[in-house]
């Protein structure tokens, strides 16, 4: 019974059918896991509690909970305003200015949070009821800001980043510097389908912003701005790393909310201590329940079977990197960014060190593309907050979004074949 066939068959087909049944991911990992060793590995099932602490209890995934709470005092904070502020004074005039604006301020947003999601609702609960307002069509609205959301772990620091770091041994700091080509050609690649969308629906500002609004733009900004600086700044200069950069965000932000812009009361800081905390809950527990779900896939050789079965179909190096970004495609569809870099980066890490792809450089290839599943139906993080924002169904978004995903597909092909996007920061500053 204990064959890599049977192993595999058993695991993923029980994961299928927890996922039927609609079982969290979380729980539908765990439960698959303990079957499989059950049915067909010859284990205690005391392994599960002890492999569900030690996924955990590493000093790198500190940074976790640290971002988590560093964005949401930001958004509290009274910073998502501001950088949108700053966008608007920037870009707000040009054809689907409004939608611009989202994206910019999505991407200015990126930069001291860390998740998607986070993103989404922060910049979305400003700007979705701003842009119906002004007559954007609900559920363009809601797009705009859903994929803008996909941004927020690319663009460091980034949750996926940590995580694919630690799983692969690869320098955070490189993954974080190399990050902001892939972000930043997400972005205005969004803005190009905002603006063909836009120009076709009529969808313009008039008022451009006076060089004084420019200005107290920035001067209202600057403090936010400054922390992705300090961030980056003291983990590329070797002063701290990205969890004590984590911490120290942290530290910034309260300090900001608190005694600068005076926006963070003790009523928003416990709300906001409160959902950092069920945030960070949901994130290690899938951290955990994953990584007990790779732990008997690497185990069991599983990684190899699938890597020789990849690699059989063809050795082009081409071919191979489109079949891994279809894969990613689908899985990204349906897991969450976390859970599927946990199960998949064991697997497929091995085969892009085998055709000569950089490990930074594929990091950049596998979280783009989780980023993009984060949009797609049925299970896209990104929709379903956009949703709950701008109060639509997600039946209603769906075809909204087709436009921008397209576009990110798109993105996602041209980081995986023009290295450069994403290796040229890295070696500039010699991270590598």
């Amino acid at each position: 019974m204990n064959t890599p066939d049977m192993v595999a068959l058993v695991l993923f087909g029980s994961l299928l059918l927890f996922f039927i049944l609609k079982v969290p991911i979380g729980f539908s990992l765990i439960l698959s896991s303990a079957i499989t060793l059950i049915v067909c590995v010859d284990t205690p099932l005391q392994i599960v509690p002890q492999r569900l602490f030690t996924a955990t209890d590493s000093f790198p995934y500190m940074a976790v909970p640290f971002f988590i709470l560093a964005g949401n005092l930001m958004s509290e904070g009274g910073i998502s305003q501001r950088l949108v502020k700053l966008a608007n004074s920037l870009i707000g005039h040009l054809s689907g200015g409004l939608g611009m604006v989202s994206i910019a301020a999505c991407m200015f947003f990126a930069a001291i949070s860390g998740s998607s999601a986070a993103t989404t609702a922060a910049i979305g609960g400003i700007m979705i009821p701003e842009m119906v307002q002004r007559k954007y069509d609900r559920s363009f609205s809601a797009a705009i800001n859903a994929a803008g959301g996909t941004i927020g772990v690319i663009i460091p620091p980034s949750i996926p980043f940590v995580t694919y770091g630690v799983l692969t041994g690869t320098s955070i700091t490189s993954l974080f510097i190399a990050g902001f080509g892939p972000g930043i050609l997400m972005g205005l690649a969004l803005m190009t389908v905002i603006a063909v969308i836009s120009k076709k629906r009529g969808y313009r500002e008039d008022k451009r912003a006076s060089f004084k609004d420019i200005v107290i733009g920035f001067k209202e900004s600057i403090l936010a701005l400054l922390m992705p600086i300090i961030i980056l700044g003291g983990i590329y200069s070797g002063y701290f790393t990205a969890t004590e950069a984590a911490v120290i965000a942290v530290v910034y932000a309260l300090f900001i909310g608190v005694f600068v812009y005076k926006n963070l009361n003790m009523k928003k800081l416990i709300r906001v201590f409160a959902d950092s905390a069920v945030s960070t809950a949901g994130v290690l527990l899938l951290i955990a329940a994953a990584s007990v779900f790779g732990w008997i896939l690497t185990s069991n050789n599983i990684p190899k079977m699938i890597a020789e079965g990849i690699m059989s179909i063809s050795s082009n190096k081409i071919v191979i990197l489109l079949l891994i970004n279809l894969l990613l495609f689908i899985v990204g569809t349906f897991l969450d960014t976390v859970a599927a870099l946990i199960i998949l980066v064991p697997i497929l890490f091995p085969i892009a060190t085998a055709i000569g792809v950089n490990a930074v450089h594929f990091g950049m290839i596998i979280c783009v593309n989780l980023a993009v599943g984060m949009i797609t139906p049925p299970f896209g993080a990104c929709l379903f907050v956009a949703c709950g924002v701008a109060k639509i169904k997600l039946e209603q978004i769906i075809k909204s979004t087709l436009p921008f995903i397209a576009a990110l597909v798109i993105v996602i092909l041209l980081v995986t074949f023009v290295e450069p996007i994403s290796m040229f920061l890295p070696r500039l500053l010699g991270a590598l």
